[in-house]
This record gives C-alpha cells, structure tokens and sequence, in this order.
C-alpha cells in the first residue's frame, strides 16, 4: 500500500525480507515473545467467505480493512469512519473506542458504546441513523438480509505511551433491539462472549 516499497507485489517485498537474515532472526524473537505473552485463547469465526483474522486477537486498523478487501497490495482505503461497509460481502465492520477523548473525537461522535454483559454490547449510531430509514433500517432487518455485523473495540485510541491501539475482534453481532432515533441507541448480542479482559474494561463505561 501506499508506494509498497517499491515493489509491484506482496510476494517479493517478503522474499526481499527473507534475505536479511538478522532482521528474520529479530522478527521471529519478537513473534515468540509476544506469543508467550498472550492470555486469552483465539477462536476461529465462521463467515460465508474466506479472512485471516481470528477471534479476541488484536489488529490494527490497516490489518482488518485488508482482511475484509476494502485495502489491496495496491490501493490503501481511506475510510477513518467508525463503520466500514463492504457491500459485496454483505458486511459491515464497527470499529469502536470505548473511552472517547475529546482531543480524538468532535461532539457529534462521543458515541455512548459499552458492554451490557459478555454477550450483550450497546451501541449508539451516527447521529444521521433513523429506525425508518437508510443504514438504520438496515440493521433492524440485519437478519432477513444476512447481514454480517462484525464487532471491533479498543480500550482507548492510544495508551499511556502515546501509542496507537489495536482493535480487538469480538466477533459477529446479531440485532436485538433499539431505542431512539438519529442516533439510534442500539442493542446487538455476540455471538461469543467478550474476553474477560475486555469485559472488565468495558462493564466500567455502563456505570461511568
């Protein structure tokens, strides 16, 4: 993406890679560090198509736009919006920070998102979304559509370091309920229930 490094392939910048035999050395410790560091266990996800990512592993926003084809070799996205929507795959992706700083955020989107329980996530709309109408409409009948609603969350934007977080991949979303309109105070249960780690961080938003 971007100028790839000058090269018109993913195939040969990773060969490229492969000849430096330190920087694969260096590569492969910082793997295995950061393997023995995890503490929650990746599950697979079933989807009528075939992605990498797996479930409750953490990703940049870069590494899910490709997964799910809005990003290629050649072509970078410019989405930076909360929502993502690949029509062709019939899927929408929600990517959201459950502390909002006002440095990052403009009052029209301090969207008020946490989890209810592990397996049940409020969720408020763009300010635009209505029950009758448009997007909104299309998550309440997500489910005659087989729609796939595909959850994202990171504790905040950056962490106390000044570094930028991943999104951690909570998995499918199936409509519940909504109250409200423009935005929509909306009410999806997951599939598979949050990582308690997660969980924790998130049940601290319902209460304030």
């Amino acid at each position: 993406m971007g100028n790839a490094g000058g090269f018109d392939n993913l195939e040969k910048s990773i060969k490229e890679i492969g000849k430096n035999k330190i920087l694969v050395n260096e590569i492969i410790e910082v793997l295995e560090y950061q393997i023995n560091k995890i503490d929650f266990k990746e599950l697979d996800i079933v989807l009528p198509y075939q992605q990498p990512l797996k479930l409750h592993a953490r990703y940049t926003r870069d590494q899910i736009l490709v997964a799910f084809r809005f990003s290629t070799f050649e072509k970078k996205s410019s989405s930076r919006e909360g929502v993502a929507e690949n029509v062709n795959l019939n899927t929408e992706l929600f990517f959201i920070n459950l502390i909002k700083s006002e440095e990052d955020f403009s009052p029209t989107t301090m969207y008020d998102d946490y989890a209810i329980s592990e397996t049940l996530f409020h969720w408020q709309s763009q300010n635009s979304s209505r029950t009758d109408t448009g997007k909104g409409l299309t998550y309440i009948n997500q489910q005659v559509n087989n729609k796939k609603i595909l959850l994202f969350i990171r504790e905040r934007a950056s962490n106390e370091n000044g570094n930028t977080l991943g999104y951690v991949f909570i998995g499918e979303a199936v409509f519940k309920d909504t109250v409200g309109s423009k935005p929509m105070n909306v009410k999806w249960e997951l599939k598979e229930p949050i990582p308690e780690y997660l969980w924790k961080e998130s049940a601290k938003m319902s209460v304030g």
